[in-house]
């Protein structure tokens, strides 16, 4: 197995610039897994990339800073390795709020045993704010479950869901009013067990396994 690293590479904002560093990653036959493109100044932009390689980090380096474009190149620890698997939040501010208890507190017995796992929170109402919410998370680094919270959610909630359940992402649901619970993976009935037991779900330390809970309501 390739091992993951991260690069900081700050180019000039000129055309082709991106194209020249995909280049050497392609020649180097590095598999890039994420690359974000972040304003540096009015001159510079600074691509976050991380790739997988089973080449010597250096040997990419020096390929990188070999370009016209490249002003600078930085080595870095990639995401999953500082912040490991993510799960995400979202509903109505009270029941995300008491989900987030238990997951922080689940997360954080698990991260002292060596995991890393991060809990992300997002507050909000509306069938079509929160359809698009659960869609995005698919195009998000490191989601690995998302936890929805609410009294009431059903509609094209329940479609994201069912869409994001096809690309791997485990999806938790309260036991609520609508069509949700019904197309989730695991329904709970009490905000904090759910975050609790989300955290377990993707926990590589726990003994629980979600796939063996598939549709059961507790």
């Amino acid at each position: 197995m390739s091992d993951e690293h991260a690069v900081l590479i700050t180019v000039a904002d000129q055309p082709g610039a991106l194209n020249q560093v995909t280049e050497v990653f392609a020649k180097e036959k590095v598999n890039v897994i994420s690359l974000e493109v972040v304003p540096h100044s009015d001159e510079l932009r600074q691509l976050s990339v991380e790739f997988a390689t089973d080449k010597l980090p250096e040997t990419i380096k020096k390929s990188l800073e070999s370009l016209s474009v490249v002003r600078s190149v930085e080595m870095a620890s990639s995401s999953s390795a500082i912040y490991g698997k993510r799960i995400i939040i979202m509903g109505a501010g009270a029941q995300v709020g008491q989900v987030a208890v238990g997951a922080i507190s689940e997360a954080d017995r698990h991260n002292i045993r060596g995991e890393r796992i991060s809990v992300d929170t997002i507050p909000l109402i509306g069938e079509k704010e929160l359809s698009d919410a659960v869609r995005a998370v698919v195009r998000l680094p490191r989601v690995h479950l998302i936890v929805l919270a609410g009294a009431i959610m059903g509609g094209e909630i329940a479609e994201a869901v069912k869409e994001v359940r096809e690309q791997n992402v485990k999806v938790v649901s309260l036991n609520m009013a609508g069509s949700v619970p019904d197309v989730a993976d695991l329904v709970v009935s009490d905000p904090v067990q759910a975050g609790i037991m989300a955290v377990m779900a993707i926990a590589d330390t726990a003994q629980f396994d979600i796939l063996r809970q598939q549709k059961r309501r507790y």
